[in-house]
């Protein structure tokens, strides 16, 4: 090569040097205009045609002209299957990884019972419902969305709550969350999502976590994200245990009954023990002491007896309530106070039974929406709509083969049959000729197999009545979804002061790990229309002047609080499912101790022993042997604690760190602190005040193992 020549510019990515290397995601940037849909979503379209950049296509090079919106028939219609962009996206986001779940990886299984308390014939002929007091087996599936399976138990994060219902009418699955609403009204927006919450794509990190500047720049251009956002940023996404979590179908599904008559109804799981939170502290430190402080607290409660449960309710609405509404019932990122319509309660899920094995239960467990019996259908949620196509496309990648349902986690515990064959890991031996229908083979004396039951099969509702023209066929979203921030304001205000504050704290957090300052401007620019006060805390926490109040689609209106939207509203004063921790050390009274044992456990509650050893020490009136050591038994992992130490075993403790951490937490985390006159030297060191929460060991019972909120000013600033 002479001097002068010059060698070809290397590709940035070497592994892309190739005949497509053109064609990959990130090359080149399309010059585009921002603007609002009909429905107050962000559009950015190109603004040349062609030539100027590149335009997005789908993967045969077909240029979209809309990215935001599925294909439907009427604004608030059902989505259709021609629709192949939607088809192609949601395919290729389905298959983009094995054989972990893209979203909720990291989860936790158990077996149980569904009881109907209330039956309700007259409103569902799902068969579950026709009689009080039957029954069917259960498996639920908990779990976290954004980290993968070995990621910790405890980020802020969504859980999930999907239930599946072994029926004498088939399996009905109902997969949810533990947050009434979603990020996202539109199914074709669900990869985007995932993505910008997702590790960056080009440091692969952080994981489990949504601290970072794709999510927040996916965030502040999605309006319609900002009711979610309040939820995930408040102490519903940092849940103390999965037994203290609520549930929700998210979507409007319906009940039809015997008539052909139809409801909308919407689903909830109400926890029996109440709702319970962490704080963020709390749930950073718990991360640390105990990667799987969710997954063996559920698995010893069953061990050991303590049978989790969750009552069943549901809203029953018809569409005359629905069209009279602010808000759209259709809309995912919406849902009905329970104020407006009372939650009532027909049924109770106890888990009974862990797992056999974690693998074959838990992680081959393929739970899908489209999984309903008689009585039981679908509204036309367009996120519901992408999901029912999504689910049975992503079970193929994940497992391998069409035949997953013969998978015994999988498989329904009633007769089933039909003229499907063969296929990949076809474990069942079908016998026959009668693999076809119609067919006359039972003529010749030949087994004709099963046929079609019109009078007790499942039939789809047949009314469109849903204020939708299903004459058109339109990329565009109903009129009510253009309200993204009545709801998000009504769930901050209904929230305690000291829930706001935690709220506040978790934005300024979350946004304090994004890089872009124009990523924070804009969500601030979003908080505004959710709150102004809320806003003006979040900016403090950033050091940041507020910016004007982002346009809104659609002007917010004043909705009614909800006191069910608070978890301090509701918390339950009950050692039921609750954990003591007694620190105790050489010396200490095993008569006092014993007396505490006796009066937690009689009220439901369950103690952990902890010493500076595990072996058995001795003490005051025999030998006491500790369920774990100070150093391995952090205060984060009890919902109170307690102490019976001799003075000179606590002035020694108190030149020992863990020992001040231990108390220094459960002060810090509002937590009661029961204590003996010895434990005052740790106390004085950790800075432990004396307030309603910190009491003599006897008044232990009396008091509790609540929160004592109070206090949390004086131990952390808050936004």
């Amino acid at each position: 090569m002479k001097p002068d020549d010059k060698a070809p510019a290397a590709h940035p990515s070497p592994s892309l040097d190739n005949a497509l290397h053109d064609h990959q995601p990130g090359h080149g940037s399309a010059a585009y205009r921002t603007s609002e849909g009909a429905g107050g979503e962000t559009r950015q379209d190109a603004m040349s045609q062609k030539g100027a950049g590149p335009l997005l296509t789908d993967n045969f090079g077909h240029t979209i002209a809309d990215n935001q919106n599925s294909l439907k028939a009427g604004a608030r219609g059902p989505t259709l299957l021609e629709d192949f962009i939607l088809r192609e996206k949601i395919f290729h986001f389905d298959h983009e990884r094995i054989p972990e779940r893209i979203v909720h990886a990291r989860g936790s299984g158990a077996h149980g019972v569904f009881e109907c308390t209330k039956a309700i014939p007259g409103i569902t002929k799902a068969a579950i419902f026709q009689k009080t007091g039957a029954t069917c087996p259960v498996f639920v599936r908990f779990s976290t969305v954004a980290g993968g399976s070995g990621s910790v138990d405890t980020p802020r994060d969504v859980r999930g709550f999907a239930v599946k219902f072994y029926t004498d009418a088939g399996n009905w699955d109902l997969v949810g969350n533990n947050i009434p609403v979603f990020f996202i009204q539109d199914a074709i927006k669900f990869p985007d999502l995932v993505h910008a919450v997702k590790m960056e794509a080009d440091r692969g990190y952080p994981q489990a976590a949504s601290a970072h500047d794709t999510f927040w720049d996916f965030i502040g251009l999605m309006p319609e994200a900002m009711h979610m956002i309040m939820w995930a940023m408040s102490d519903r996404a940092i849940p103390r245990t999965l037994r203290n979590i609520e549930g929700f179908g998210v979507h409007t599904f319906r009940f039809v009954n015997d008539a052909g008559e139809g409801k909308f109804v919407k689903f909830h799981w109400k926890p029996v023990l109440g709702l319970e939170s962490l704080v963020w502290d709390e749930a950073v430190k718990i991360a640390g002491a105990d990667q799987d402080f969710h997954r063996r607290d559920l698995f010893e409660a069953i061990a050991s007896g303590n049978f989790p449960a969750w009552d069943l309710g549901v809203q029953v609405f018809d569409e005359e309530w629905a069209a009279q509404q602010p808000y759209d019932v259709l809309d995912a990122t919406k849902l009905i106070p329970e104020e407006i319509i009372p939650v009532d309660i027909v049924g109770r899920m106890t888990l009974n039974r862990n797992v056999d094995n974690f693998f074959a239960e838990t992680e081959q467990v393929a739970f899908l929406p489209t999984n309903v019996i008689p009585g039981i259908d679908f509204s036309n949620d367009p996120l519901l709509q992408g999901r029912l196509f999504s689910y049975l496309d992503t079970q193929k990648s994940r497992l391998g083969t069409t035949n997953f349902h013969q998978i015994p986690i999988n498989a329904p515990k009633c007769p089933f049959h039909n003229m499907q064959r063969d296929g990949l890991m076809q474990t069942l031996v079908p016998t026959g000729r009668a693999n076809y229908e119609p067919n006359s083979l039972d003529k010749a004396g030949e087994d004709a197999g099963p046929r079609a039951a019109p009078a007790s099969g499942f039939t789809s509702f047949t009314q469109n009545a849903e204020r939708n023209d299903p004459t058109e066929k339109v990329r565009v979203r109903a009129e009510l979804f253009a309200d993204h921030y009545s709801q998000a304001t009504m769930f901050y205000l209904s929230q305690t002061a000291n829930e706001q504050a935690h709220i506040a704290s978790a934005l300024v957090f979350e946004l304090s790990k994004v890089t872009l300052e124009h990523v924070r401007l804009r969500v601030l620019s979003r908080l505004r229309n959710v709150d102004e006060d809320l806003a003006a805390r979040v900016a403090d926490g950033l050091a940041m002047d507020l910016p004007k109040a982002a346009p809104a689609a659609r002007k917010a209106v004043k909705l009614p609080l909800s006191d069910a939207l608070s978890i301090q509203k509701q918390a339950m004063k009950t050692f039921e499912g609750r954990k003591v921790g007694i620190l105790f050390a050489e010396g200490s009274d095993k008569a006092t101790i014993d007396e505490l044992t006796k009066g937690i456990e009689a009220e439901g509650g369950t103690v952990f022993l902890v010493a500076p050893k595990v072996g058995g020490i001795p003490v005051k009136g025999g030998m006491l042997k500790a369920h774990g050591k100070l150093e391995g038994s952090p205060s984060v992992l009890f919902d109170a604690v307690a102490s019976v130490l001799m003075p000179d075993a606590a002035a020694k403790l108190a030149t020992q760190g863990a020992a001040v951490q231990w108390f220094m937490d459960a002060y810090g985390h509002c937590k009661t602190i029961a204590h003996c006159k010895g434990t005052q030297v740790i106390l004085d060191k950790a800075g432990v005040f004396p307030d309603e929460g910190v009491v003599p060991n006897n008044e232990l019972l009396s008091v509790g193992p609540v929160r004592h909120w109070a206090r949390e000013p004086k131990v952390r600033d808050l936004a």
